[in-house]
């Protein structure tokens, strides 16, 4: 079979083309990436991850991670829980250190068929998530409708979360991008609809930069649950029911968040040498 081989992932439902470039290096440009993620004429996928060497000597793996419009990317959570299974797997151990753009995270095995990440630290600076002027960021200043007083947050990549009453009627398709664009997040933002469930449980609902509605959004539970927290919704742990499912998620008193989940591969295959060559 001739072509590049991949496997095809997901966390959730939130799905993921990726590749291991850790022996035989792989350049992409942003035309490529479209192309692979198009579910009609491509592979399909919300991101496309390569698996490449570490730029440092105490991590595994340097994970890349692109969005479906070809733009590259800080953190994925549920591709980084994906990405620890392949690598756990490939050297038998039960836990991994991946370098990210965003930085480096630590990702374990808990044993019983779910993957733990631990994020890093939460970041609520405005010039950390970053913001295009200084402000409060447990109330930031802007509204799409009945999305309004929103708190940011980074996990390694942007969020805009909207405490709702009901997350199922918020017209995402819509309003999601109005956020996503808003000129006060100079990186555009993801977006987030929270519904409180309880103390201990989030319903939430995702847009997400460069992508759209997806099932699933790692880095966006984790900011849901620490704008919660914030806010005095919850303690610093909590489910998040997404549309592809649960997360735990936990804030702890060091700051660091760890989110633990499933992941599953769905298959794998290689592209064919045509499909990319116009796109070289």
């Amino acid at each position: 079979m001739t072509g590049r081989s991949f496997i095809k992932m997901h966390g959730l439902g939130n799905d993921f083309v990726i590749f291991d470039a850790q022996g035989t290096p792989l350049s992409l440009t942003p035309a490529m990436v479209r192309l692979i993620a198009d579910r009609n004429s491509g592979v399909g996928c919300n991101q496309l991850v390569v698996m490449e060497p570490p730029t440092d000597n105490d991590s595994d793996l340097y994970m890349r991670i692109y969005n479906a419009d070809g733009g590259e990317v800080e953190a994925c959570g549920n591709a980084a829980r994906c990405v620890a299974a392949l690598a756990m797997g490939e050297r038998d151990t039960n836990s991994v250190l991946i370098e990210t753009k965003a930085g480096q995270v630590e990702a374990h095995n808990t044993g019983t068929g779910m993957v733990t990440v631990d994020m890093g630290p939460a970041r609520i600076q405005w010039d950390q998530i970053p913001l295009a002027s200084a402000m409060d960021t447990l109330h930031v200043d802007i509204a799409a409708g009945p999305l309004t007083d929103p708190v940011a947050v980074s996990i390694g990549n942007p969020h805009a979360v909207f405490f709702v009453e009901e997350a199922e009627a918020i017209d995402l398709e819509n309003l999601g991008p109005q956020v996503e664009n808003h000129p006060l997040f100079p990186l555009r933002t993801n977006v987030e609809a929270v519904q409180l469930l309880a103390p201990d449980k989030l319903r939430m609902r995702v847009w997400e930069r460069g992508v759209g509605i997806t099932q699933a959004c790692g880095t966006g539970a984790c900011a849901s649950l620490v704008a919660a927290h914030r806010r005095g919704l919850t303690g610093r742990q909590a489910d998040v029911i997404l549309d592809g499912g649960l997360l735990e998620i936990e804030w702890r008193d060091d700051d660091r968040v760890l989110m633990t989940g499933p992941v599953a591969a769905t298959f794998t295959g290689h592209l064919h040498p045509d499909l990319l060559a116009e796109h070289r």
